[in-house]
């Protein structure tokens, strides 16, 4: 008899308070619809949410559609060569390298100078014949090696410096170019 009540104890938990079998929660695609209907309702509202507060977030920071990645503009971000009047008038230049065996040297040179600057275009004009003359001994002295495009710039250097401080007084020029350059090696 003692298995008898164990066995209504047992049974006493799974039966209602009238002794009726329980009934059956809503399984399967009943029961998981309103719950998949719940989450999906939860993500839609999440993103609205995030949507509206990134929304509201940039247009305070542009504040009228000013971007924040504008990039500054500084002078040592943008450097603007100066614009330059050019003296082209000089006669081409032939002369010979002092090697042991000379080499060939054709070259034409353009100075430039200030815009708009009468001082300097009179002085080069005034001095033409002994800038011709200064640069086919400064070509003459050089041999084909220094005369290599590697060197180009230290040549113009060279030439500026030395046509400002020999020939002109009154003005400067700011640029020398070669418009034609050719060492011929024999």
């Amino acid at each position: 008899m003692a298995d008898e009540g164990a066995a209504d104890d047992l049974g006493a938990g799974d039966l209602g308070g009238d002794g009726a079998a329980p009934a059956k929660k809503g399984g399967g695609l009943k029961g998981a619809f309103p719950a998949l209907l719940k989450w999906v309702l939860i993500g839609v509202v999440a993103v609205i949410f995030i949507v509206t507060i990134v929304v509201v977030t940039n247009l305070i920071m542009n504040r009228g559609g000013k971007s924040q990645t504008v990039i500054p503009v500084g002078e040592e971000y943008t450097v603007q060569r100066e614009v330059y009047d050019w003296y082209t008038s000089l006669d081409q230049i032939r002369t010979s390298t002092s090697d042991p065996i000379p080499a060939s040297v054709v070259v034409q040179v353009a100075l430039g100078y200030k815009k708009d600057d009468k001082t300097a275009s009179t002085e080069i004009t005034a001095r033409r014949i002994e800038i011709i003359d200064f640069l086919r001994r400064f070509f003459s002295e050089k041999t084909a090696e220094e005369l290599r495009p590697q060197n180009e710039e230290i040549l113009r250097q060279q030439i500026r410096n030395q046509i400002n401080d020999d020939i002109l007084s009154n003005s400067r020029i700011r640029d020398v170019r070669f418009t034609t350059k050719d060492v011929v090696q024999q």
